[in-house]
């Protein structure tokens, strides 16, 4: 299956995972995708994850979800897709967004590779505002 949108992709399915109470969720790998994975859990967002090589041609990835021991609500409450292939959206170091006044993230890909918006404004780099998670 070919997407024109491979991160568009991985952000709805953790979103569509979600909602249906899924523990664990099956994406196809890449190297952006794998960059976003690890961001997600250094931030807190998802539980655990696990990169298959052996899945399919590309691989997968394996996301355990995060959920609210009391109320059982994700912690994850919005994945928004920012720049998309029709409107990429750049920004310098200095006018990178804020999610939330600080609460979420932004990941942002830089030309020092993909990070959160507080490390490219501590790198003091700029680049496209690929989504912002909350």
């Amino acid at each position: 299956m070919i997407v024109t949108d491979p991160i568009a992709d991985f952000l709805t399915r953790i979103r569509n995972a979600q909602q249906a109470g899924h523990r664990i969720v099956d994406i196809p790998t890449s190297k952006e995708k794998r960059a976003m994975t690890e961001i997600l859990y250094d931030s807190g967002y998802i539980l655990k994850y696990k990169f298959d090589e052996d899945a399919g041609d590309t691989g997968m990835i394996k996301i355990a979800l995060k959920y609210d021991k009391i109320t059982r609500l994700p912690v994850i409450r919005e994945l928004k897709r920012v720049s998309r292939p029709g409107l990429r959206q750049y920004r310098k170091a200095n006018d990178l967004p804020r999610v939330i006044n600080g609460l979420g993230i932004a990941i942002i890909s830089t030309s020092h590779g993909i990070m959160t918006d507080k490390k490219a404004r501590d790198e003091n780099v700029g680049g496209e505002v690929l989504c912002f998670i909350s």
